[in-house]
């Protein structure tokens, strides 16, 4: 479940409301969450595979920038040449499956539709980094080894201060 607080947050960071939020997956060291971790259905019933989905405006906007950097490309053509990162990034897939699976069973809800599925392009594609920073952040560093190489490149995103108003839940500003 997650707090009323951390919802408001979340919904003024994506600036729209969350869907099938289930936790938060990671807080930011502003104190907000950064990463969340999503029901594999949606409240309408559609199949949701990203369960770790980044939150944080600011770090979605850095990871933008790499992503228009090239960067993804140089991740694909070294994952063709390097069985060692291949292999790798093959068991962060088995994890976030793992971690799909774990949350369905809790909370009771069997999703065939996404079975073997993960995010990101996993296990042999490069196609969204914000999806592979998320499982870093919420599975903790070593869970995915471009999602790692990506928090290593962003810098400190939170340094700024809080990416939204810390008083979104409604509490009156001091």
């Amino acid at each position: 479940m997650i707090d009323p607080s951390d919802e408001a947050a979340v919904a003024a960071q994506l600036g729209r409301e969350p869907r099938a939020i289930h936790e938060v997956g990671h807080r930011c060291p502003c104190g907000h969450p950064d990463v969340v971790t999503t029901e594999p259905r949606l409240p309408d019933g559609t199949p949701f595979p990203t369960t770790y989905y980044l939150t944080c405006p600011r770090a979605a906007s850095r990871i933008g920038t790499l992503e228009g950097s090239g960067l993804m490309k140089e991740m694909q053509d070294r994952l063709a040449t390097d069985p060692e990162l291949a292999a790798a990034y093959e068991a962060a897939h088995r994890r976030y499956l793992e971690a799909r699976a774990a949350l369905a069973g809790e909370i009771g809800q069997n999703v065939p539709e996404i079975e073997g599925v993960s995010a990101g392009g996993m296990p042999d594609r490069v196609k969204c980094l914000h999806v592979l920073a998320a499982q870093s952040l919420a599975q903790g560093r070593g869970a995915n080894p471009l999602g790692d190489e990506v928090l290593g490149l962003l810098g400190p995103w939170w340094e700024p201060g809080p990416c939204v108003s810390p008083w979104v839940d409604g509490s009156p500003e001091p």
